[in-house]
């Protein structure tokens, strides 16, 4: 059993029952998300989740909003790459989003949405915004709009590939071979 994390004076917020979410999705999968393992790995009991949450639909629909944040955080960093050159833009897009940090939560959230209308409308929402700044650096590379909106859904597509691809740790020949597939995108 998991050292208790809420002693004495000091409770668990809700983002201590949001990240350890998070983790068991990434690590075991949506089917281990239960009440019994959340309270198990934070070491307190079911008491402490009902003090939080009113049952498990709580629980979920908080994680998803949650999720919701954390992609729109990380988009709107995408945003501010406005002044970045197109194909420097696209690198970083994509290696942030294979990244370790991501990758796996990304790739959890996507088997979860193929099974939850309410997950999949978020991932959809969040998928349109994301494309959008695709391929807007696919216009400020030069490309017509046609031509723009078919290279970022390639590239779009591509990625979500890239992710399921991506290991555990970091590898230079995947960060190679990404680098290789922006360079394709971009030639006219």
């Amino acid at each position: 059993m998991a050292t208790p994390r809420a002693t004495g004076s000091s409770r668990l917020s809700v983002d201590d029952w949001i990240e350890e979410g998070f983790a068991i999705i990434a690590e075991e999968g949506l089917k281990s998300l239960k009440i019994d393992r959340l309270c198990d790995r934070l070491g307190v009991t079911k008491g402490s989740f009902y003090w939080h949450f009113d049952d498990m639909q709580s629980y979920r629909a908080r994680l998803v909003r949650a999720w919701e944040h954390l992609r729109d955080s990380e988009h709107s960093q995408f945003d501010e790459l406005g002044d970045v050159p197109p194909q420097e833009r696209l690198s970083q897009m994509m290696s942030a989003l294979v990244s370790a940090h991501h990758w796996t939560m990304e790739r959890a959230m996507r088997e979860w949405a193929r099974t939850d209308d309410t997950v999949a409308a978020s991932m959809r929402a969040a998928d349109r915004r994301l494309l959008q700044v695709v391929r807007q650096a696919f216009l400020d590379h030069g490309f017509s709009p046609d031509e723009a909106e078919l290279r970022a859904n390639a590239t779009f597509a591509a990625g979500v590939g890239f992710i399921h691809l991506s290991g555990p740790t970091p590898s230079p020949r995947e960060a190679a071979q990404r680098e290789r597939f922006i360079d394709l995108m971009l030639k006219p």
